[in-house]
């Protein structure tokens, strides 16, 4: 009886890791499809929501947004700011102050969550599981559950809404350690647009009486 309990057991573990396997795996698909349709694109253009909230910090804010990229470039307006990336330099234009910061890009480090890092930081350092279905206006959307690998993330999890007929990002829902979460939902997603050839050039005559903080 001991033995046969042992073997009972035994499969139960095997089955339970097999349908974790498969259920990552699956998961996993999900992603490199999203990834492979943004690679497929020459330009995106996304109007966006963003949210904010933790009541222990007596924080909620909203605001909304939209970004151009293409490649690693990109021009973002957000919260007052465009800053617009030419693929060396990143220049934040602040309207309000009349002020203009330019500074460089250092490849190496890995640690700001850019436009085009917000497509694509899934693909490693999580674990990933399937979660549940929603229906959002008639579109079908599949969550991803995310849960980081380094511990030293200030993540807990991240749920990646995804559109299962256009595998395009629908939501991204992130909950820190410390109970903030953010909430970042896509409005508008339109590819292959015609842009000018200047589009992501910061144009220093554009602004006569700004100041100009060279950072390095």
């Amino acid at each position: 009886m001991q033995r046969i309990i042992k073997v009972l057991t035994l499969m139960v573990l095997f089955v339970g890791v097999t349908a974790q396997a498969q259920d990552s795996q699956k998961a996993k698909s999900w992603l490199d499809g999203v990834s492979a349709k943004i690679k497929n694109y020459n330009n995106m253009t996304i109007d966006f929501k963003y949210q904010v909230s933790n009541p222990k910090k007596n924080l909620n804010q909203e605001s909304k947004g939209n970004v151009v990229m293409q490649g690693n470039k990109y021009v973002l307006n957000f919260m007052g700011v465009t800053r617009i990336f030419d693929g060396k330099k990143v220049h934040n234009i602040v309207p309000e102050d009349e002020e203009i910061s330019i500074s460089s890009v250092d490849n190496q480090k890995n640690d700001g969550l850019t436009p085009s890092r917000m497509l694509s930081f899934f693909n490693s350092g999580y674990k990933y599981s399937m979660d549940i279905v929603q229906n959002v206006k008639g579109r079908k959307i599949q969550y991803i559950k995310l849960v980081p690998t380094d511990a030293k993330n200030d993540a807990k999890e991240v749920l990646l809404g995804i559109d299962s007929q256009t595998k395009h990002i629908y939501t991204l829902i992130q909950t820190n350690k410390d109970g903030t979460k953010t909430i970042f939902t896509i409005n508008s997603f339109k590819t292959n647009q015609p842009l000018s050839k200047n589009h992501f050039t910061f144009t220093e005559s554009k602004y006569p009486n700004y100041y100009i903080n060279r950072l390095d």
